[in-house]
């Protein structure tokens, strides 16, 4: 089985797959502090519950965009899975897709992999929108080139700079208000962020597909929050939850190690 991860600023996401199948998902909070001996002891008893072990995996991969959770992960993979983890963004790792920006390097793993999922399963040009600590925006061509995109705040980040910044508002969580005109500070707040960020979905999809020509291209939303989102507005085409593990497990099929 592979063993594929995706570590991330807010949380890192475990997936063990067969095949084509998922056989386990589990996730825990991004933390740089953490060593490899605590991610072995909480992935290996999870794993445990649904009868699988370390014997199990043959082979690792990691998409990563916090430096300081590189080591801990790879000596994860090498310790207690025995495994040579293959690393999204080392010299010479062959994605199948051309990536054609000055800097290469520049661009986050986790949309490199997203945009290789997508090539692989949606057909012509495409828009990946992913709600994750970030909201990005990213354009992959007809051809599978990946040819940028636009970052902004993620919409948690946003509710907590506003409660930070602002000493009369209150700390919230996300959700869909049933009005756009709040009647109260919660409410209203509500609104601002969750309609607010309907607005940037919807404007920017708009301005990448005037600016790039793209006549129809499909406009996929991933991450925590794309269903949320997805439901309260016909600028998302597809919702794919397993995006970035489907593009990972591509990736591994292209790279895995003799």
């Amino acid at each position: 089985m592979l063993l594929a991860i995706d570590s991330g600023n807010t949380n890192v996401v475990f997936a063990l797959y067969e095949g084509d199948v998922q056989r386990g998902h589990w996730r825990a909070s991004s933390d740089p502090h953490r060593t490899a001996d605590e991610y072995a002891v909480w992935l290996t008893a999870l794993m445990a519950l649904q009868g699988t072990g370390p014997e199990d995996v043959s082979g690792a991969i990691i998409a990563n965009v916090v430096p300081a959770n590189a080591r801990a992960l790879e000596i994860l993979c090498r310790r207690y899975f025995r495994a040579e983890p293959v690393v999204v963004g080392a010299k010479g790792l062959d994605l199948g897709l051309a990536v054609l920006v000055p800097n290469p390097a520049e661009v986050g793993e986790d949309r490199l992999v997203n945009a290789v999922a997508a090539q692989a399963r949606y057909p012509g040009e495409k828009i990946i929108v992913d709600f994750g600590t970030a909201t990005t925006f990213d354009v992959v061509d007809a051809e599978g080139s990946y040819i940028g995109g636009v970052i902004a705040p993620g919409v948690n980040l946003s509710l907590e700079a506003l409660y930070m910044a602002a000493a009369r508002l209150p700390r919230i969580g996300i959700a869909k208000p049933d009005q756009v005109i709040g009647r109260s500070t919660v409410p209203a707040m509500q609104s601002g962020v969750f309609w607010g960020y309907v607005g940037l979905v919807e404007g920017l999809v708009s301005r990448i597909r005037a600016e790039y020509g793209a006549k129809d291209p499909t406009v996929i939303g991933t991450g925590g929050l794309a269903l949320l989102f997805a439901d309260a507005t016909d600028a998302i085409d597809h919702v794919d939850l397993d995006l970035t593990m489907r593009g990972l497990l591509e990736i591994w099929r292209r790279n895995r190690p003799e």
